[in-house]
């Protein structure tokens, strides 16, 4: 048999009576066409999943019975990535990748060489990319997803009480701090600031450094941003299997 298929119930909805609504519904009656008795997997991004027995299928709603439950517990290292805004057609591969890899959570700035301007908050479309990468790969936790205004200044003070470890992954030349397996793999939260497409500018670099950000090459090679972040997780699976 294989793995049921996933839908998504928002955490305030994740409850009795349980139920998939909106596009959930539709997509469980309509595309997949799910009749009452079947099971599905469901999953509110908190960690909280369950299997459940479709009772009733309407065009905008699909009741459901719990037949088991249970609360995914939370990583002892939980990565976060902070990524200068960028127009960038890889921006949807790059949250894609961030769930499968287990991103604690992502956060866009609008850094000095942005592309384009950061929108005030997360738009939904990246929202429903976490949460079809999460179906995909049966992870039961979303990554955290915001956008923080006022550059680096404003990220570093909306940071500034949140995270146990800080870094700044910079491509300046001669910089010898490699990234160590210790960074990703140390109990607790830690941030990784990635720049834009463009790069960070050596004020931006500074402000960092000034808060405390250590900086961290990964090699001489200069990485695009998604590639970047997403090497981090990555390590971060190796240090924490």
């Amino acid at each position: 048999m294989g793995r049921p298929d996933a839908f998504y119930i928002p955490p305030g909805a994740f409850g009795e009576p349980y139920a998939l609504t909106g596009g959930e519904a539709a997509h469980c009656a309509k595309v997949l066409r799910k009749k009452a008795g079947e099971i599905i997997r469901a999953f509110d991004g908190l960690g909280r999943e369950g299997l459940f027995r479709i009772t009733a299928v309407s065009r905008d709603r699909v009741e459901l019975e719990a037949r088991s439950l249970a609360e995914a517990p939370l990583p002892a290292t939980r990565l976060y990535l902070a990524a200068g805004f960028s127009r960038s057609t890889r921006r949807d591969f790059f949250l894609e990748k961030a769930v499968e890899l287990g991103a604690a959570g992502i956060f866009f700035w609008q850094a000095a060489r942005s592309q384009g301007r950061m929108p005030e908050a997360p738009k939904e479309s990246w929202q429903a990319t976490l949460v079809a990468a999460a179906k995909q790969c049966g992870a039961a936790n979303l990554p955290e997803l915001d956008t923080v205004s006022g550059g680096a200044a404003g990220l570093v003070a909306a940071c500034s009480h949140h995270f146990d470890r800080r870094y700044l992954l910079w491509e300046a030349p001669g910089l010898d701090r490699r990234i160590r397996l210790d960074d990703v793999g140390a109990p607790g939260e830690a941030l990784f600031v990635l720049g834009p497409e463009g790069g960070l500018t050596d004020a931006e670099a500074a402000i960092f450094q000034d808060a405390g950000y250590a900086p961290l090459s990964l090699g001489e090679r200069v990485l695009r941003f998604e590639t970047a972040g997403l090497a981090v997780l990555a390590l971060g699976l190796v240090a924490n299997p």
